[in-house]
């Protein structure tokens, strides 16, 4: 069994938000597998189901994003998982918006989401897709950032980049990751490229 896990916050106040792209990227899998993300366990709302032949639990933890490793340490014990089993997606401002990065392991940086999860779990050793929220400007608050709803042209990109997660998953599952990062791992291209590419 895979546990795949999206990092949020539970307050209908952040549903829209960046800081939950996490939980966008868990609802996008379980629509496209007729899944139900709704059971509480493991301080998480959870689904089973199937994805590329193999047994799935989707979760979104409750904790809000600075503890979600308290859920994740929780839901693989219960389920007498280990690291490797492991896939977390998270926000990532240090990412252009709309580009997703998968990689096998690697530190949180400075988001309390996943490292709250390194922490809890005891390794950095774990599959994760972060999804790109960063402006093409500076930033004056990171927080503020991440935390306000989103409008209606990035929800559109939004949609868009969880798609893509979709397929990314189905990837790895049914390919394994380094096929998943040689197709994904690509740096979006900005219209400013497009434009000198004609």
């Amino acid at each position: 069994m895979r546990l795949i896990v999206g990092l949020g916050n539970p307050d209908p106040e952040y549903q829209w938000t960046p800081h939950n792209l996490g939980f966008m990227a868990i609802d996008e899998l379980a629509n496209r597998n007729a899944i139900r993300v709704e059971r509480p366990e493991g301080k998480a709302l959870v689904g089973r189901g199937k994805l590329a032949g193999e047994d799935i639990l989707l979760a979104k933890p409750q904790t809000y994003m600075n503890l979600s490793g308290i859920s994740v340490r929780e839901l693989l014990e219960k389920y007498e998982l280990v690291p490797a089993d492991l896939l977390v997606m998270w926000d990532e401002v240090q990412l252009p918006f709309g580009t997703i990065r998968i990689d096998r392991k690697g530190s949180g940086g400075s988001h309390n989401g996943p490292n709250s999860v390194i922490g809890s779990v005891g390794t950095q050793d774990f599959y994760r897709i972060r999804l790109g929220c960063g402006p093409d400007h500076p930033l004056s608050s990171r927080k503020d950032f991440v935390l306000r709803p989103m409008k209606k042209a990035e929800l559109e990109v939004v949609a868009e980049m969880v798609g893509e997660v979709g397929d990314a998953v189905e990837m790895i599952l049914e390919k394994g990751i380094e096929a998943a990062m040689n197709k994904f791992n690509r740096r979006k291209k900005s219209e400013a490229d497009e434009q000198q590419e004609k």
